[in-house]
């Protein structure tokens, strides 16, 4: 089963190709899901990546929490689930 990761404080400008792109240096990446306004359409700045390997989404907390990405210092963490 896959390790949903939050990713926040990201620049409304980050694209979900981006997100992959850097993830992706730290081990595979199943998904991006980049949260959208239904109404403006825009990033409201923070997404979910899945990662099948517990040791690589915990690789990817490690080098991207505090990360800087586009002027902003990103918020990584593992996902909590839905109340």
């Amino acid at each position: 089963m896959d390790i949903r990761i939050y990713v926040g404080n990201l620049a409304k400008s980050t694209t979900q190709a981006e997100i992959n792109t850097l993830f992706a240096t730290a081990g595979t990446v199943s998904s991006v899901d980049l949260v959208m306004d239904k109404g403006t359409g825009q990033s409201k700045g923070f997404a979910f990546v899945s990662m099948p390997e517990q040791a690589e989404a915990d690789k990817a907390i490690s080098m991207f929490n505090d990360y800087s990405l586009a002027d902003k210092v990103l918020k990584v963490n593992v996902a909590k689930p839905k109340a």
